[in-house]
């Protein structure tokens, strides 16, 4: 793997250009000094990936800084193939998801990870309202079979929902990529593009973080098992 940024060796003090290991006197280097979980694997900040690749290349780092091979390695070397390792493998979780990996990659071009706060769909407001009050209402009596089968078909309904904006926020993903392998674009224009596309995901996010949680809180008014559900399509 090789990075833009330069830095010197811990060990011998030579440049190293991204290397996680010294080109001069081969010890590893700490790869958290240039790497985002992108650039960990080599690959670019793209949201579209080859899980096959991404899962080869996993598997390569992970080999390479197992501490079997560091056993006799001095403390240093021994503490940053721990670091590395640990790294390479909050990578490959975040990467490997695709949302999550959209939830990273916005955190990436804002400068800071940061949590995108759920929002209602707007088309819905009126909805989620009465929604909310029948929860409200699951939660202080017994639920009669009426209202049973009330909350199960929302519950449906809101889950095909979430669908259709996972489907969205891909499509939404295939143009950040265009654009991000586009070299027609004047720097202006490629700028508010680039601001449009984060705007539209971090919406997208936000209307599904909200889905989820009121489709977990169906789930547990039905008394049933809550969980975050995530797509998993092959992006």
């Amino acid at each position: 793997m090789t990075g833009s940024s330069r830095t010197l060796c811990w060990n011998c003090q030579s440049a190293v250009g991204g290397e996680y290991f010294c080109p001069q006197c081969v010890k590893v280097q700490p790869a958290s000094v240039w790497s985002d979980y992108f650039s960990v694997f080599g690959l670019p900040r793209k949201l579209g990936l080859d899980l096959g690749e991404l899962q080869q290349r996993f598997y390569e780092w992970s080999r390479k800084f197992h501490p079997d091979f560091f056993q006799r390695a001095t403390p240093e070397e021994q503490a940053i193939s721990l670091e590395n390792s640990a790294l390479v493998n909050t990578a490959y979780r975040a990467l490997r998801d695709p949302i999550a990996r959209v939830e990273y990659l916005i955190g990436l071009e804002e400068g800071a990870v940061k949590g995108i706060p759920p929002r209602a769909p707007r088309d819905l407001l009126e909805e989620m309202l009465e929604m909310q009050e029948a929860l409200e209402e699951a939660k202080t009596s017994a639920l009669d079979a009426e209202t049973r089968k009330r909350l199960e078909g929302e519950r449906e309904r809101l889950a095909e929902r979430r669908k259709a904006e996972e489907a969205r926020l891909m499509e939404v993903a295939g143009e950040w990529d265009a654009l991000v392998g586009a070299s027609d674009h004047a720097s202006r224009e490629r700028d508010a593009v680039r601001r449009k596309l984060l705007d539209g995901m971090k919406e997208i996010l936000a209307v599904r973080a909200y889905l989820t949680t009121v489709i977990n809180d169906l789930s547990e008014a039905l008394g049933e098992e809550t969980h975050t559900h995530v797509s998993h399509r092959r992006h």
